[in-house]
């Protein structure tokens, strides 16, 4: 059961601001001001705004932590006031919470700095902070610290399917009475000069240096590549008697998952999107479900050509004639790709969806593509009954995972 939810994106601080802007099919898309990119080849990112890292940890313990861990702690705070064991777990032993937390790079924006000041003052002048708040574990580890959670505690590193998995392997985790409550999500904070030159040089990212708002545009004819976002998602999930007996709202349920790999490319996705149809097909099986029960599916949509079209491609090999019954959304058109956050975040986007009945648009699809002919949201919201959604998540190195949520029908 899903019982909490966090979040903080570049369209929104919370759950309920990112949701509104989802909506409204707002793009987080902007010149970027984390650094001074007039040196670059793309100058343009989806940033977190206005974020105040002292609304959720002390100042002291905010200054030693980099950004994706300063998100992780804010999302997880959220997810657990909204799950009501952010002052404790009452008559449930430490040992039976965990916290799992995925980030495909870590504390990228740290590195940098400290490297900067060892080319720069010499090796005495590295802070002894360096190691424990750059390490890409360490999300799980200070989550885990600031609630007592004594149970499975550790990172999962997949490129972009890093929380996808996470979140995964905490609903197993739970299902397999590891546990009875699991802190999971995923947390990225990568734009700085060296990520955005290292994506630009292989010309993943879209150069639409004069357009912003409109250079994220999954399964667009016209799409050039992603637009980078940075955020964090996190879900608590419970065990149901468990959630059950606390009287707690239940706003959802993961009932499958599905991972598989492509071993085809570092980069590339399967062009025929074999592996990302592993995945899902897993997850259904696992959630004991079949491909018409589904109605919607948080695509991974990245708006890179390569992609979209696996993607596409893919789904119609699962679901076959449903495909075109099907809504695909790709909610990175206003996030952009928060990268090893994106699973979590569109996870507790699928939660909305089954829990409202309204899909969020897919922004800027202008020119169909003939290899992208399904319902891609494009038009607006979408109200619709949703009683299952897939979220996929496919990173580099060919790391697949979807995840099967279910609208909570119970009492």
């Amino acid at each position: 059961m899903i019982t909490g939810v966090g979040l903080v994106t570049p369209i929104g601080l919370d759950p309920t601001s990112t949701w509104a802007a989802l909506l409204a099919g707002k793009s987080g898309a902007a010149p970027i001001s984390l650094f001074d990119p007039s040196d670059q080849t793309v100058r343009f990112a989806c940033e977190v705004k206005d974020f105040d890292p002292e609304a959720h940890m002390e100042r002291k313990e905010a200054r030693r932590a980099d950004r994706f861990l300063q998100f992780a702690l804010a999302t997880a705070g959220q997810a657990m006031q909204e799950a009501g064991l952010a002052d404790g777990f009452g008559d449930t032993p430490k040992g039976r919470v965990g916290v799992i937390i995925g980030s495909g790079i870590g504390g990228l924006p740290l590195l940098e700095e400290q490297h900067e000041k060892l080319l720069r003052q010499g090796p005495s002048r590295v802070s002894p902070f360096f190691i424990p708040m750059f390490i890409a574990d360490m999300s799980a580890g200070m989550v885990s610290m600031k609630y007592s959670a004594q149970g499975p505690n550790y990172a999962t590193v997949s490129a972009c399917a890093s929380s996808a998995h996470a979140i995964g392997l905490a609903f197993r985790s739970v299902r397999h009475g590891e546990a009875d409550v699991m802190i999971a999500g995923g947390t990225e904070s990568t734009i700085t000069p060296l990520c955005v030159a290292g994506f630009a040089s292989m010309k993943a990212m879209s150069t639409r240096n004069d357009d912003p708002e409109h250079a994220s545009r999954p399964f667009d004819a016209g799409r050039d590549g992603f637009v980078m976002g940075e955020g964090s998602g996190m879900l608590v999930l419970e065990e149901m008697e468990h959630a059950k007996a606390r009287g707690v709202p239940i706003l959802g349920e993961v009932i499958g998952f599905g991972q598989s790999a492509d071993a085809y490319h570092m980069t590339a996705p399967a062009p025929d999107g074999s592996g990302a149809r592993s995945a899902m097909e897993r997850a259904l099986e696992d959630g004991g479900v079949v491909p018409t029960d589904v109605q919607y599916i948080n695509a991974h949509g990245t708006s890179t050509p390569a992609n979209d079209s696996a993607e596409t491609a893919a789904v119609k090999n699962v679901f076959g004639d449903h495909a075109y019954d099907l809504v695909i959304g790709s909610t990175k058109s206003m996030t952009g790709h928060t990268l090893g956050a994106a699973g979590a975040i569109e996870a507790a986007v699928c939660t909305a969806v089954c829990q409202h009945g309204i899909i969020p648009p897919t922004i800027n699809f202008e020119e169909p593509d003939p290899e992208c002919d399904l319902e891609y949201a494009h038009g607006g919201s979408i109200e619709r009954h949703v009683s299952v959604a897939l979220s996929n998540s496919f990173g580099f190195g060919g790391h697949n995972a979807s995840l099967a949520i279910r609208r909570w029908e119970g009492a």
